[in-house]
């Protein structure tokens, strides 16, 4: 289990490379495995059938010295050094030698040839400079005379390294590629799997995925379709039900509180008990901006210091103090109506907690890759803890935010809406107390080939109250 979790944690993390590597890795070992059997089984054959051939050399030189004319004798020695690279040469005392390489290849080599030619023989890998495989024999048993003969190096090395080298390399190489062919025919469609999932997390409806392939990944696909189905069918029926709410709750609430205006009951009563009609139409208002779908609602450049001007509107008007800290311009890729639900949600939500002790404040921040919308008060704020919480559905801070009303979806219904416009909700601390609840988008990227336009100076300026 520890193993598993080590290389869980290695890169790459992806399926693909991370199978792609470890077949990559059996294959190179599988390789140096097979060359070591082959090298350790076939080198004693292959040093018999090289000593055979040394000896038999030997032998035939040693035997056509000795039957030639004396007097032919150094014609005969030019013939083999032209015609067959066979070098003859009486060993000295002085000569100067170098021994062989130290393997085990040329050990069984050596080890062969001295037993059938006798202890006596000796051998050098260069002689006075001449580099070659040199054996030394005597033409008779009895003779003190000896005398070099030296093989060229080809005749013993049958096949070069850098043909071995060639060989396997082009084996691993086909073996790699076969290996990631294998390999893609599951990582492909897991990756459109993912990228499905994702599309379906920010609302989206994805397409179909292609059922085919191995028996499991056609499985998969068909259950992922299959659930994507549903929740498609669950989406329609969840709009049926909302709109059915819509209809018959807020009809016989509208009469109702019509019937207690005309009550003729004290005026304390009556605004006790149309405030709650109302906050039970804020509540099913809530209720329906959860629920609604806005996939429908393409994402198009909006201008937010427009947008944040009209919503601020009304509120100015009631008597609201609202201070503006806007730029002349500010442009981001949103769906507009889902955009001024979150913003009159952040709003009311900040004037619900914080009351009319200290202004509204709401900027704009303008980063090199991020435009920040932030609405910042001076209520209670949320721990750290419990931020990510508080964007869950159905959830309100109780201790922190005594005395509130609400579902508690307001928080909610902004970071769904955000999720849908590619961007983020941050709940942050703000520093001498209070919240700083900031819609964080992508900055859109500017259209190539085209200057950006003037601002007019006039458009979303700077307001207070």
């Amino acid at each position: 289990m520890k193993f598993r979790e080590f290389l869980s944690r290695l890169p790459p993390r992806t399926l693909l490379w991370q199978t792609f590597f470890l077949i990559a890795l059996l294959i190179i070992v599988a390789l140096a495995a097979w060359s070591n059997i082959y090298r350790f089984f076939a080198e004693v054959p292959r040093a018999e059938n090289l000593a055979q051939m040394v000896i038999s050399v030997v032998n035939l030189t040693r035997t056509a010295l000795i039957n030639a004319d004396p007097e032919r004798r150094q014609d005969l020695l030019i013939d083999l050094a032209a015609l067959e690279g066979i070098r003859i040469y009486p060993a000295e005392a002085s000569d100067r030698l170098t021994p062989l390489p130290a393997s085990r290849k040329m050990h069984l080599l050596t080890w062969e040839i001295r037993r059938q030619l006798g202890d006596n023989t000796r051998f050098a890998g260069s002689w006075e400079g001449l580099k070659g495989f040199w054996v030394s024999f005597r033409l008779e048993k009895e003779d003190t005379d000896e005398y070099w003969i030296m093989l060229p190096q080809e005749r013993l090395q049958r096949s070069s390294p850098l043909e071995w080298v060639g060989w396997a390399s082009a084996a691993l190489v086909l073996s790699l590629g076969g290996a990631y062919l294998i390999v893609s025919r599951v990582g492909r469609p897991l990756g459109d799997l993912a990228a499905a999932a994702r599309q379906i997390g920010q609302g989206r409806k994805p397409e179909r995925l292609a059922e085919k392939g191995p028996q499991e990944i056609a499985e998969v696909a068909h259950a992922f379709n299959q659930m994507a189905g549903d929740l498609d069918r669950l989406d329609a029926d969840r709009a049926l039900i909302l709109a059915g709410v819509s209809h018959d709750l807020r009809t016989p609430l509208a009469r109702l509180r019509l019937g207690i205006e005309m009550s003729g009951a004290p005026p304390q009563e009556v605004a006790a008990m149309v405030a709650d009609i109302e906050e039970m139409d804020r509540i099913i208002g809530q209720f329906l901006d959860f629920g609604r779908d806005s996939s429908q609602d393409l994402l198009h450049p909006v201008d937010l210091v427009a947008i944040i001007q009209e919503i601020c509107a009304p509120y100015l008007l009631r008597g609201t103090t609202i201070v503006l800290d806007l730029p002349a311009a500010a442009s981001v890729e949103a769906r507009e109506l889902a955009l001024r639900r979150a913003l009159t949600n952040l709003m009311d939500n900040a004037l619900r907690y914080a009351g009319d002790a200290a202004p509204l404040e709401i900027a704009v921040e303008q980063g090199e890759k991020t435009v920040t919308v932030v609405v910042a008060d001076r209520g209670p704020g949320i721990p750290a803890d419990e931020v990510e919480r508080m964007k869950h559905p159905f959830t309100r801070l109780e201790r922190a935010r005594t005395n509130t009303k609400g579902a508690g979806l307001g928080l909610a219904i902004v970071d769904r809406i955000m999720q849908r416009c590619h961007g983020r909700l941050e709940l942050l601390p703000r520093p001498g107390g209070g919240l700083r609840a900031c819609l964080v988008f992508p900055r859109p990227a500017a259209p190539r080939g085209k200057q950006q336009a003037k601002i007019n100076p006039l458009i979303g300026q700077t307001s207070s109250s």
